[in-house]
């Protein structure tokens, strides 16, 4: 048994870290990703799209700002567990109305400090992300074998578990512009304030609604979110963003670039560790401009795989020739928009036959740098609203 405020995370290959329990007693299971935010450490937490997972921050001291409701992407944090090296028991910042351990241990959180965090995030880089067992106030061997039976993220339908469960409507302050529907894989609060910013009613509907009652809204267009999970399995969703397709103007971010991949026909595949972490460089492929986005997701589109062909060898720099030129599709013409400077993978797609694009980062960020904000006004464009 481990010591009152003892915790522990053991991995499913056996790995053990050991720390000091910073939230509730109990276990939690989940696969560990890491990620590199420096800042944003609530939006993370409260971000549907880590549902399953066990977050580990890589930067070496978490909580010092304290936490705001303002800042909560859903009513509730989303994240299996939370894993730290240092956390601040203090808040020095005018907008804190408390402190993160509070707020972990209020919201029955399973959290563990003191961690090794850097050799924790190495073993998840050189051996991909794998499903982890936090605990605290239990045996180890109940903790171990927590992780060894836990399941990974491969397969598994996590978005219809924290879609809304009724369409509700938010709507602008100024006259409005034009009006969106916007399926809720896991969307969170700032996607939908970036949308109604810009003068855009937004009916937000749930992940398995027809494409008849999508239509039946009357929207200018429709808006496909992030959300947590494996996108293959979400067969209802794929087939309502293809019936869409050509129908209304479509811009779907994160989980919903890869269903709207999915639904031209590619096929998606999981990543070794994922993208998570608010300082990913990617090029725009048109004219080579490079922003800093914010990313949270564990799989990839494929446009290989409507070619037929196996993609190419990465030897050295990324380069654009990772991926095709163009292909054809079940909904024409697609050309990739965006690569990852890091490791060039796919961040964006558009076709040239219907009004659709989408990307796989996250231009409303929080938490994250604001350059991909254009993004949501491209989509106005496209929807000749405005």
């Amino acid at each position: 048994m481990t010591h009152r405020g003892d915790a522990l995370l053991v991995t499913a290959d056996g790995a053990v870290f050991r720390g000091r329990s910073v939230g509730v007693e109990g276990i939690a299971t989940g696969e560990a990703v890491f990620t590199t935010s420096m800042t944003g450490y609530q939006e993370i937490l409260t971000d549907p799209s880590y549902t399953g997972q066990v977050v580990v921050f890589t930067v070496p001291h978490v909580g010092n700002y304290g936490v705001t409701p303002a800042d909560d992407q859903a009513a509730e944090p989303a994240a299996a567990g939370v894993v730290v090296r240092s956390l601040s028991n203090r808040a020095s910042n005018h907008r804190a109305q408390g402190t993160l351990p509070d707020y972990l241990r209020e919201r029955g959180l399973v959290a563990i400090a003191d961690v090794d965090t850097r050799r924790l995030t190495r073993h998840l880089r050189e051996r991909g992300a794998m499903p982890v067992a936090v605990g605290a106030g239990a045996d180890e061997a109940e903790i171990a074998e927590a992780a060894a039976s836990a399941p990974g993220m491969a397969g598994r339908d996590l978005a219809s578990t924290v879609t809304t469960d009724r369409p509700y409507r938010v709507e602008p302050e100024t006259d409005p512009v034009g009006k969106v529907a916007a399926i809720d894989f896991g969307m969170k609060r700032d996607i939908v304030t970036s949308l109604v910013r810009r003068g855009l009613i937004v009916d937000v509907v749930p992940a398995h609604t027809p494409p008849d009652d999508i239509l039946a809204l009357g929207p200018d267009g429709v808006f496909l979110s992030n959300g947590p999970g494996d996108p293959e399995p979400l067969q209802g969703p794929i087939a309502t963003v293809k019936a869409l397709l050509g129908k209304v103007p479509i811009f779907g971010i994160c989980l919903g670039h890869q269903l709207l991949g999915l639904a031209l026909g590619a096929r998606t595949y999981k990543l070794r560790f994922g993208h998570h972490g608010g300082n990913h460089p990617v090029r725009r492929i048109a004219d080579g401009q490079v922003t800093i986005t914010s990313h949270n997701h564990g799989f990839a589109v494929d446009l290989w795989s409507l070619t037929g062909t196996e993609p190419p060898p990465r030897d050295g720099l990324v380069t654009d020739e990772l991926h095709p030129h163009s292909v054809e599709s079940d909904g024409g013409v697609v050309v990739p928009t965006h690569i990852d400077l890091d490791d060039g993978t796919l961040e964006g797609l558009r076709c040239l036959d219907v009004a659709a694009f989408s990307v796989q980062y996250h231009p409303e960020a929080a938490p994250g740098p604001h350059d991909a904000q254009g993004l949501f006004d491209d989509f106005v464009s496209l929807m000749g609203v405005g």
